[in-house]
């Protein structure tokens, strides 16, 4: 047995179980004790774990892992890793990091957490749904009356004959106004509704300018945990840059586990 001090972390609801592993004490963390870890009965429970690892030529690495102990980008993960980076004393207001997806720049302004996501080079159409890489794969369904369940639905899509072996990220959207959406996800990896999810929310922000052709733009995302913002640029190519997700993220508490 050994101990971990940890720190847990949640952003809109979204929560994550943070470890300064810059001295590479825990590169041997296995996927048995990821999923004890972040198990909501008998660990300290979380829709995710993060290392933050030391990273050649950037502040960090976000070492991101599902509560299933798969590997993925997290945007809401990568804020709250930003917040903490800096409580570690890794920076300042600025930061430059690796995820499993690229580098990637944050800003942070106060206690809101901007992050810089990868460009969108292609979004898939077909009626009223949606497909799009954000660092991580979703699938968004618009909807007009909020009467679809989130988890029924998320199921029946992440593990239909298209998507079950690689897994994808299901989003219904409803309008709000006119730079203003509302999001439920169901994760992969998680294998269940989350109150929030950064790559999702970008996602949906991304088809909802898509949809009122717009070049550029700041959309609003409620979520069932708190309000995100989404910035985007659309390029020539029908695709986006320039693409940041801002919102909160906190510290809820320290603490030390035994594995």
């Amino acid at each position: 047995m050994r101990q971990i001090h940890f720190s847990k972390y949640q952003g809109t609801g979204n929560d994550f179980v943070m470890i300064d592993n810059m001295s590479g004490e825990f590169d041997d963390l296995k996927i048995i004790d990821i999923q004890s870890i972040c198990n909501r009965k008998t660990g300290v429970g979380a829709d995710g774990l993060i290392l933050i690892n030391e990273c050649q030529g950037y502040d960090f690495e976000v070492d991101y892992y599902n509560s299933d102990g798969s590997k993925s980008f997290c945007g809401n993960g990568a804020r709250c890793s930003v917040a903490f980076a800096q409580s570690l004393g890794l920076i300042d207001d600025k930061a430059s990091f690796m995820g499993i997806d690229g580098p990637h720049e944050a800003i942070v302004r106060g206690d809101i957490i901007e992050i810089e996501m990868k460009p969108v080079d292609h979004i898939a159409s077909d009626e009223d749904a949606y497909v799009l890489d954000t660092g991580s794969p979703h699938y968004i369904k618009i909807q007009s009356k909020e009467d679809l369940d989130i988890v029924e639905f998320g199921k029946a899509v992440r593990y239909n004959s298209v998507y079950a072996e690689n897994g994808i990220n299901v989003n219904l959207m409803s309008v709000v106004g006119e730079n203003e959406i509302k999001v439920e996800t169901y994760e992969r990896g998680v294998e269940d509704e989350t109150l929030s999810c950064g790559t999702g929310v970008a996602a949906c922000a991304l088809v909802h300018m898509v949809k009122n052709n717009m070049s550029s733009g700041e959309i609003t995302v409620q979520t069932k945990g708190g309000q995100l913002s989404v910035k985007g640029m659309r390029n020539n190519n029908g695709g986006f840059n320039n693409i940041w997700l801002c919102g909160p993220a906190e510290k809820v508490f320290d603490g030390n586990i035994s594995i």
